[in-house]
């Protein structure tokens, strides 16, 4: 799943984001860097996560272009 980050609070690890599909607010599990090459997000930050059992976002990772279906170059027409 895709979404941006809308909240994160470092000392605490707490926080949500807004999933992509349908803008639901989405709390973020604490342990949701866990594993992570980032060690904290922002506010904005467009991000790659799971959920977990309880519907927390956990695992979270920036996205390749192919995974945040990130349109590509525009081809131009010869002529």
């Amino acid at each position: 799943m895709q979404g941006v980050i809308k909240s994160y609070d470092p000392g605490t690890k707490t926080g949500s984001l807004l999933r992509d599909t349908d803008l639901a607010e989405i709390e973020l599990g604490v342990d949701a860097l866990v594993g992570s090459i980032l060690r904290m997000v922002r506010q904005g930050q467009r991000v790659v996560f799971d959920l977990d059992e309880s519907g927390r976002a956990v695992r979270l990772r920036l996205g390749s272009e192919i995974d945040m279906q990130t349109p590509g170059p525009v081809e131009r027409m010869s002529g």
